[in-house]
């Protein structure tokens, strides 16, 4: 299985399986059965009602089909209802949340990738690129991975990358599973982005309870150390 291995915020990787192509083709042609269907519906609506304007049919029949994949992946954070459908989403391989301008990217080569040669070039790239890109992708630096729940996360999906002359400090970590490891990664991401101290200082008293680490070190950087000294003693990456 392609995996692509993605930056979190805290220096934390994580490793997702790659979006399979039949996986992509699936959400795609999910999606357009969703714009057939709302262009039939509002057809019929249109005819009952007698409406010929021109420029309303373009209006309401053009931009949906236009900008279906763009507003929704910026709304659905990276998902159309295709691509929620099959459990699959765009990520950024830097690990920050996709932007606007991701998506936007995404969208203008969409042209390149599915209306010429009718989707062969995407299908090419995605199948001999090694991270599920798309020309797209490659673009805007994104990615389309199957979404993992906490429960499928595995030791080898998470680490952090200690530094070079790292010496591992509490050897109890090896007693950590890998949801222990994203929970606080997690809590370190809270803090760093909302300033929100509380569930950083609730995981620091329970990894002390439950490894019996005496430390005086501040919750931020016992945690740190925690993830660092799990990648030390968990990977041979």
């Amino acid at each position: 299985m392609q995996t692509v291995r993605v930056r979190t915020t805290q220096n934390v990787f994580i490793d997702y399986p790659v979006a399979s192509i039949g996986d992509r083709i699936f959400a795609y042609l999910i999606d357009r059965l969703i714009l057939i269907l709302y262009t039939i519906a509002v057809a019929a609506v249109f005819i009952q009602f007698n409406l010929e304007q021109m420029q309303v049919w373009l209006l309401v029949f053009g931009l949906p089909w236009l900008f279906y994949s763009l507003a929704f992946e910026i709304l659905m954070n990276g998902q159309t209802p295709g691509k929620r459908v099959m459990k699959i989403q765009v990520v950024q391989l830097n690990g920050i949340p996709p932007t606007v301008g991701n998506y936007l990217l995404r969208w203008i080569f969409a042209l390149v990738d599915f209306y010429i040669l009718s989707g062969a070039i995407a299908v090419v790239c995605i199948a001999l690129g090694g991270k599920g890109q798309r020309i797209g992708d490659i673009v805007a630096g994104t990615s389309v991975v199957k979404i993992i729940t906490d429960a499928q996360i595995t030791a080898k999906d998470i680490f952090v990358v200690p530094d070079e002359l790292h010496v591992t400090t509490f050897n109890q970590v090896s007693e950590l599973s890998p949801v222990d490891i994203e929970l606080i990664q997690r809590a370190l991401e809270v803090n760093q982005q909302h300033g929100n101290d509380h569930p950083m200082n609730v995981i620091t008293t329970k990894i002390k309870s439950l490894l019996n680490i005496q430390s005086d070190l501040p919750p931020r950087e016992f945690l740190t150390v925690i993830l660092k000294d799990y990648s030390t003693l968990n990977g041979d990456r």
